[in-house]
Protein backbone atom coordinates (compact mmCIF):
# COMPACT_ATOMS: atom_id res chain seq x y z
CA UNK A 1 0.00 0.00 0.00
CA UNK A 2 1.51 3.31 -0.80
CA UNK A 3 2.28 6.03 1.65
CA UNK A 4 2.33 8.50 -1.18
CA UNK A 5 -0.01 11.08 -0.63
CA UNK A 6 0.14 12.98 -3.93
CA UNK A 7 -0.21 12.62 -7.61
CA UNK A 8 2.62 11.18 -9.18
CA UNK A 9 1.63 12.14 -12.71
CA UNK A 10 1.52 15.68 -11.76
CA UNK A 11 5.25 15.62 -9.99
CA UNK A 12 6.52 13.64 -13.21
CA UNK A 13 5.00 16.71 -15.54
CA UNK A 14 6.05 19.37 -13.33
CA UNK A 15 10.07 17.63 -12.85
CA UNK A 16 9.65 17.32 -16.64
CA UNK A 17 8.74 21.10 -17.15
CA UNK A 18 10.71 23.10 -14.77
CA UNK A 19 13.07 20.45 -13.08
CA UNK A 20 12.31 21.26 -9.54
CA UNK A 21 8.90 20.74 -7.47
CA UNK A 22 7.85 21.47 -3.20
CA UNK A 23 5.32 19.02 -2.26
CA UNK A 24 3.91 19.56 1.22
CA UNK A 25 2.60 16.72 3.44
CA UNK A 26 4.12 14.32 0.88
CA UNK A 27 3.81 11.33 3.46
CA UNK A 28 1.58 10.14 6.11
CA UNK A 29 2.18 12.46 9.42
CA UNK A 30 2.26 9.39 11.36
CA UNK A 31 5.92 8.11 9.36
CA UNK A 32 7.26 11.98 9.72
CA UNK A 33 6.41 11.88 13.42
CA UNK A 34 8.00 8.88 13.43
CA UNK A 35 11.23 9.64 11.70
CA UNK A 36 11.94 12.64 13.63
CA UNK A 37 11.49 10.60 16.82
CA UNK A 38 13.97 8.10 15.16
CA UNK A 39 15.81 10.86 13.96
CA UNK A 40 15.79 12.85 17.35
CA UNK A 41 16.86 9.22 19.04
CA UNK A 42 19.92 8.53 16.93
CA UNK A 43 21.20 11.99 17.46
CA UNK A 44 20.62 12.00 21.11
CA UNK A 45 23.14 8.56 20.86
CA UNK A 46 25.55 10.50 19.49
CA UNK A 47 25.66 8.56 16.49
CA UNK A 48 25.69 11.58 13.91
CA UNK A 49 29.16 13.20 12.75
CA UNK A 50 30.09 16.49 11.48
CA UNK A 51 29.06 16.77 7.55
CA UNK A 52 32.02 17.37 5.22
CA UNK A 53 32.67 18.44 1.30
CA UNK A 54 33.94 17.20 -1.15
CA UNK A 55 33.92 13.22 -1.57
CA UNK A 56 36.40 10.09 -1.28
CA UNK A 57 39.93 11.23 -0.15
CA UNK A 58 38.98 14.74 -0.95
CA UNK A 59 36.48 14.92 1.94
CA UNK A 60 37.10 18.18 4.73
CA UNK A 61 35.13 19.37 7.08
CA UNK A 62 34.69 22.68 6.23
CA UNK A 63 32.68 24.82 8.72
CA UNK A 64 32.56 28.52 7.00
CA UNK A 65 30.57 26.15 3.74
CA UNK A 66 28.32 24.03 6.25
CA UNK A 67 28.00 23.48 10.06
CA UNK A 68 25.67 20.43 9.98
CA UNK A 69 25.86 17.00 11.11
CA UNK A 70 24.67 13.60 9.43
CA UNK A 71 24.00 10.44 9.65
CA UNK A 72 23.45 8.23 6.49
CA UNK A 73 20.41 5.84 6.62
CA UNK A 74 21.98 2.98 5.69
CA UNK A 75 23.86 2.77 9.05
CA UNK A 76 19.91 2.75 10.78
CA UNK A 77 18.32 1.25 8.21
CA UNK A 78 17.02 -1.53 10.74
CA UNK A 79 14.52 1.03 12.45
CA UNK A 80 11.09 0.80 11.33
CA UNK A 81 10.42 4.48 10.13
CA UNK A 82 13.36 4.40 7.80
CA UNK A 83 12.16 1.01 6.17
CA UNK A 84 8.72 2.53 5.27
CA UNK A 85 10.62 6.39 4.33
CA UNK A 86 12.96 3.97 2.08
CA UNK A 87 9.75 2.23 0.04
CA UNK A 88 8.26 5.59 -0.54
CA UNK A 89 11.06 6.97 -2.05
CA UNK A 90 11.83 3.50 -3.96
CA UNK A 91 8.06 4.17 -5.18
CA UNK A 92 8.90 7.72 -6.52
CA UNK A 93 12.12 6.54 -8.30
CA UNK A 94 10.31 3.93 -9.88
CA UNK A 95 8.18 6.45 -10.83
CA UNK A 96 10.54 8.46 -12.38
CA UNK A 97 12.16 5.71 -14.22
CA UNK A 98 9.07 4.68 -15.55
CA UNK A 99 8.24 8.62 -16.61
CA UNK A 100 11.12 10.60 -17.38
CA UNK A 101 13.95 7.33 -18.40
CA UNK A 102 16.71 8.96 -15.65
CA UNK A 103 17.79 5.47 -15.28
CA UNK A 104 18.00 5.87 -11.55
CA UNK A 105 19.38 2.83 -9.73
CA UNK A 106 19.48 3.85 -5.95
CA UNK A 107 19.23 6.48 -3.50
CA UNK A 108 21.26 7.65 -0.90
CA UNK A 109 20.12 9.61 2.24
CA UNK A 110 20.90 11.01 5.24
CA UNK A 111 19.64 12.07 8.37
CA UNK A 112 20.98 15.86 8.84
CA UNK A 113 20.81 18.20 12.26
CA UNK A 114 21.31 22.12 11.92
CA UNK A 115 21.88 23.17 15.46
CA UNK A 116 20.96 26.81 16.09
CA UNK A 117 22.98 28.75 13.64
CA UNK A 118 24.03 26.39 10.97
CA UNK A 119 23.65 27.03 7.42
CA UNK A 120 25.02 25.48 4.44
CA UNK A 121 26.02 28.15 1.87
CA UNK A 122 25.20 27.87 -1.90
CA UNK A 123 26.37 24.75 -4.13
CA UNK A 124 25.33 22.12 -6.33
CA UNK A 125 24.90 18.05 -5.75
CA UNK A 126 26.76 16.68 -7.96
CA UNK A 127 30.24 16.30 -7.83
CA UNK A 128 33.18 17.40 -10.86
CA UNK A 129 34.50 13.89 -11.47
CA UNK A 130 31.35 12.40 -10.46
CA UNK A 131 27.91 12.35 -12.78
CA UNK A 132 25.90 9.89 -10.37
CA UNK A 133 23.65 12.29 -8.58
CA UNK A 134 20.50 12.62 -10.96
CA UNK A 135 17.69 13.94 -8.29
CA UNK A 136 17.95 15.94 -4.94
CA UNK A 137 15.71 14.61 -2.69
CA UNK A 138 15.00 17.06 0.65
CA UNK A 139 12.48 15.59 3.56
CA UNK A 140 11.71 17.78 6.35
CA UNK A 141 10.63 16.44 9.74
CA UNK A 142 10.19 20.15 11.82
CA UNK A 143 6.81 20.42 12.81
CA UNK A 144 5.44 23.63 13.50
CA UNK A 145 8.48 25.63 12.08
CA UNK A 146 7.99 29.37 13.39
CA UNK A 147 8.24 31.59 10.38
CA UNK A 148 10.70 33.47 11.95
CA UNK A 149 13.13 30.43 12.61
CA UNK A 150 15.17 30.67 9.23
CA UNK A 151 16.92 27.40 8.01
CA UNK A 152 14.85 27.60 4.42
CA UNK A 153 16.18 26.06 1.36
CA UNK A 154 17.16 28.94 -1.04
CA UNK A 155 16.60 27.27 -4.55
CA UNK A 156 18.09 29.04 -7.47
CA UNK A 157 15.93 29.07 -10.42
CA UNK A 158 18.70 29.97 -13.12
CA UNK A 159 22.27 29.80 -13.62
CA UNK A 160 22.76 33.60 -13.14
CA UNK A 161 21.11 32.97 -9.26
CA UNK A 162 19.45 35.98 -9.42
CA UNK A 163 15.73 34.33 -9.37
CA UNK A 164 14.81 31.93 -6.40
CA UNK A 165 12.08 30.44 -4.04
CA UNK A 166 12.44 29.82 -0.45
CA UNK A 167 11.33 26.87 0.90
CA UNK A 168 10.45 26.60 4.89
CA UNK A 169 11.96 23.56 6.74
CA UNK A 170 8.03 22.23 7.85
CA UNK A 171 7.66 18.58 8.47
CA UNK A 172 5.86 16.50 5.68
CA UNK A 173 7.25 18.96 2.84
CA UNK A 174 9.14 17.08 0.36
CA UNK A 175 11.64 18.92 -2.07
CA UNK A 176 12.75 17.30 -5.82
CA UNK A 177 15.26 19.02 -7.99
CA UNK A 178 17.55 18.06 -10.74
CA UNK A 179 20.96 17.76 -8.89
CA UNK A 180 22.96 18.96 -11.82
CA UNK A 181 21.02 22.03 -12.46
CA UNK A 182 19.83 24.26 -9.48
CA UNK A 183 22.26 25.83 -6.75
CA UNK A 184 20.84 26.36 -3.47
CA UNK A 185 21.94 26.41 0.09
CA UNK A 186 20.60 26.34 3.49
CA UNK A 187 19.64 29.58 5.10
CA UNK A 188 20.93 30.22 8.54
CA UNK A 189 18.55 28.39 11.30
CA UNK A 190 17.70 29.81 14.49
CA UNK A 191 16.55 27.02 16.72
CA UNK A 192 17.28 23.13 15.72
CA UNK A 193 16.28 21.74 11.65
CA UNK A 194 16.01 18.07 10.94
CA UNK A 195 15.72 16.77 7.23
CA UNK A 196 16.72 13.67 5.16
CA UNK A 197 18.40 14.55 2.61
CA UNK A 198 19.15 12.53 -0.33
CA UNK A 199 20.40 12.12 -3.94
CA UNK A 200 18.83 9.26 -6.75
CA UNK A 201 21.46 8.40 -8.42
CA UNK A 202 22.40 6.48 -12.33
CA UNK A 203 24.16 3.55 -12.67
CA UNK A 204 28.35 4.30 -12.51
CA UNK A 205 30.10 6.54 -10.76
CA UNK A 206 31.24 6.02 -7.11
CA UNK A 207 29.89 6.34 -3.84
CA UNK A 208 30.80 9.62 -1.88
CA UNK A 209 32.14 7.55 1.42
Amino acid sequence: MTQLQFDLDTVLDTLAGQGWIVIPQALPADLTANLREACLQVWDEGRFHEAATGRADGQARRAEIRSDSVLWLDQVDELPAVRAYNAAMDEIMQAVNRGLYLGLAELESHFAVYPEGAFYKKHLDRFQDDDARTLTTVFYLNENWPADAGGQIRLYLDQACEAFIDVEPEAGTLVLFLADRFWHEVLPAKQQRLSVTGWYRRQGGSLPW
